[in-house]
């Protein structure tokens, strides 16, 4: 048999290979969004509109509409602000440490939505064991000042500024050297270079950043049920998780139409971004070379004071007042050196069975996830670029939706689509595996990109010149791609693995008895008033993202340049 009929043979197995990937894939990511979809408009009622309307026309969902968009409208505001102005220090002026900075500030967004607005509660308010210390706390009975939507677009605004920082730092990058160094050189100085250079060309960026930023602060679940639902300000995601716990399934088509108009609003958020982006557009083509590094001349100490102050204040502060409230016998009771005690830690790692099994339970669906995603996107994303179709460019399009789509909306989807698997009896709500198939879902996409990026820079003809002497498709994928995809497929498992182990978004509406996560046992412990025992938990977490995104750095430099966030 010739090399030619052999090479043909493989490309026809490779034909028939993409659509068994394709085909699971699309019903794993995008089935239970249609699923949704179907529901939200009535299709087993024939279509109609009543259902849907009655829903939106209650005042409750009126009303959590209205608080959603104020607090996600105010947060993506504050974040815009935070991850911009960092962006603009870090990338284009010489201030030293960038990598630590870069580093603190990627940390918010690493730790769970729950964890933080723990952290902060502990840090504020008349029970406040770090203020107490240091005589500053407000008398016993007064209101804690973040139980409000001032509150809800603080911890927001803080949460999700990375989002923003990545990617203008990103944008930043792609501006031509020269065009600076030549407003430079006419005499313009920093402040008019960055107004009248850079902040316009930076500005699809900016608005791309931004619109991240709303459609996670629209879905986040954690901080405005820590800080509304005890206010009684609820927005969508905690209106719907309300509705669900109180009433259970019987309500799916209702939550369905909420989660539907959270998914809408979100969708017109980005399409709004996407209009805006079209007219910003520059078509710039960055150039290599050294970075900017505007000099900021006698400002740089006092801007660099400035900035890991506001590090300290966002970051090391309210993880502090966590870590007093863990070491303390009883909430309420000042931290000194006879009181403090490591009770709570013990009792919360070594005692409590229901922390063990969350801590089991996230720990497996963060590393089955990632194994399983890593093992189906390195053919997947090899065989979408070089053995690409209309079927894979359509999903290709479509599978950033169930990432995109805040998680309480994913939930539901899921809900309605594994309560009764089709043709059997069988469910998976309930169960651990309705959980992962939604961490499946949800993820796809993170651990996908990066993998499609390393592969579309490989150069075809090696696998060409191996095809020539005879090497199989099996061989040509183990020795050629394999390791050469392998880093960028291990960043994003890493990735897909730091966000799954404290997520809550999703597992919140999907646990059941047994089925605990990390993320749904803080916020049990907190709402049943043992805050001691969930700050020691919290603690815990804390302690093991940042052991985790240590291990990470100290590995970067097998890594290819950029798969890593916090790396430059």
């Amino acid at each position: 048999m010739s090399k030619a009929t052999t090479a043909s043979g493989g490309s026809r197995s490779l034909d028939r290979l993409l659509p068994l990937l394709l085909l699971p894939v699309a019903l794993i990511a995008l089935g239970p969004v249609l699923r949704l979809l179907l529901e939200g408009i009535g299709f087993g009622d024939g279509l109609t509109t009543d259902h849907l309307t009655s829903v939106l026309a209650r005042p409750s969902t009126a009303t959590a509409l209205r608080h959603s968009l104020i607090t996600a409208g105010g947060g993506t505001l504050l974040s815009v602000l935070i991850g911009a102005g960092f962006a603009f220090l870090v990338a284009l002026t010489d201030i030293r440490g960038k990598g630590a900075l870069v580093f603190c500030l990627m940390i918010p967004m690493m730790i769970p939505p729950q964890i933080t607005a723990l952290a902060w509660m502990q840090m504020a308010g008349p029970s406040s064991t770090i203020l107490k210390m240091l005589g500053l706390a407000p008398p016993l009975g007064s209101p804690q000042p973040l139980h409000s939507a001032g509150g809800i677009i603080l911890l927001l605004g803080i949460q999700h500024a990375s989002l923003v920082f990545l990617t203008l730092r990103a944008g930043l990058r792609m501006i031509p050297a020269e065009l600076v160094e030549a407003a430079r050189m006419s005499g313009a100085g920093p402040v008019r270079v960055w107004a009248q250079t850079v902040l316009p060309l930076s500005m699809p960026s900016l608005i791309a950043g931004g619109a991240m930023a709303f459609v996670t602060a629209l879905g986040n679940f954690g901080i405005p049920a820590m800080l509304g639902i005890p206010a009684g300000y609820a927005t969508l995601p905690t209106l719907i998780y309300q509705r669900l716990v109180g009433m259970g399934p019987s309500v799916l088509s209702e939550v369905a139409v909420l989660s539907l108009l959270i998914g809408a609003v979100a969708i017109l958020g980005v399409l709004l971004s996407r209009l805006v982006l079209k007219r910003q557009g520059f078509g710039l083509v960055g150039l290599s070379g050294a970075p900017l590094a505007l000099s900021l001349g006698r400002a740089r100490l006092p801007v660099e004071i400035a900035m890991w102050v506001f590090i300290f204040a966002i970051l090391a502060l309210p993880l502090l007042a966590l870590l007093a409230t863990s070491l303390i016998p009883a909430y309420g009771v000042p931290l000194t050196f006879h009181t403090a005690t490591l009770k709570a830690w013990i009792e919360v790692l070594f005692v409590q069975p229901v922390t063990r099994r969350a801590y089991a339970n996230s720990l497996f669906l963060a590393i089955t996830a990632a194994a399983i995603l890593l093992a189906i996107c390195l053919p997947l994303a090899w065989l979408m670029e070089r053995r690409a179709n209309r079927f894979s460019q359509i999903l290709d399009a479509l599978i950033d939706l169930p990432y995109a789509l805040p998680g309480v909306v994913l939930s539901i989807a899921c809900i309605l689509t594994f309560i009764n698997l089709p043709f059997t009896d069988l469910t998976l709500y309930g169960t651990i595996w309705i959980i992962l198939m939604a961490y499946l879902a949800r993820f796809f996409v993170v651990m996908l990109r990066p993998i499609q990026a390393s592969i579309a820079q490989l150069d075809p003809a090696m696998e060409e010149a191996a095809a020539s002497v005879g090497a199989h498709l099996g061989r040509r994928l183990r020795d050629i791609v394999l390791p050469l995809a392998a880093p960028s497929a291990a960043a994003g498992a890493i990735l897909v693995f730091l966000t799954a182990v404290n997520e809550l978004t999703v597992s919140a509406l999907l646990w059941s008895s047994g089925t605990e996560t990390l993320g749904v046992v803080i916020y049990n412990l907190e709402d049943s008033g043992e805050t001691v025992m969930a700050s020691a938990l919290a603690m815990s977490i804390v302690c093991l993202i940042i052991a985790l995104m240590g291990l990470v750095q100290a590995g970067a430099r097998r890594f290819p340049k950029g798969v890593i966030p916090w790396q430059s």
